[in-house]
């Protein structure tokens, strides 16, 4: 079976697309990650919308990337912070493999913004395309090859 013939219907591609392909979604989870759990932070850091806001959180909350969980301050009703789940955290290096490119070839990379440092050694942290032989790959050398779940298209 060559790719032409691949029913799409399955593809991870276009399924975490469906999922965080909307630009505010994933601007939302960069606020999340970089510290920003209450939505007046995030509505007035972003520039966007209260409605839109409500809504992109619903879904990601739907989706199982973000949990709410209630606050009060003292004289205020009760309110939400969001949180990244684990399955949100697993979208870090999407979100850095973003700021990564954006740094290479948008900006510059001598004064970006932001920079990714682990908590742990303050390494600098950047994303790499890896063989499972421990290779080091460029772009150029990666082929995509039909897998298990290869279906082929109905004719």
């Amino acid at each position: 079976m060559e790719w032409r013939e691949l029913d799409l219907g399955n593809c991870s591609v276009a399924a975490t697309l469906g999922l965080v392909g909307e630009r505010w979604t994933l601007l939302i989870l960069r606020e999340v990650f970089a510290g920003l759990h209450r939505f007046d932070e995030m509505a007035e850091h972003l520039g966007i919308s209260r409605r839109a806001l409500t809504e992109r959180l619903r879904q990601l909350v739907d989706a199982g990337l973000l949990e709410r969980r209630s606050y009060q301050e003292a004289g205020q009703r009760s309110r939400h912070e969001y949180h990244l789940t684990a399955r949100a955290h697993d979208l870090q290096w999407v979100l850095a493999a973003l700021l990564q490119y954006g740094d290479t070839h948008l900006g510059d990379p001598a004064a970006a913004p932001v920079v990714l440092r682990h908590s742990g050694c303050g390494g600098h942290v950047h994303v790499e395309l890896r063989c499972s032989g421990g290779h080091e790959v460029a772009g150029a050398d990666v082929e995509p090859v039909l897998g298990p779940g290869a279906v082929r298209l109905s004719t």
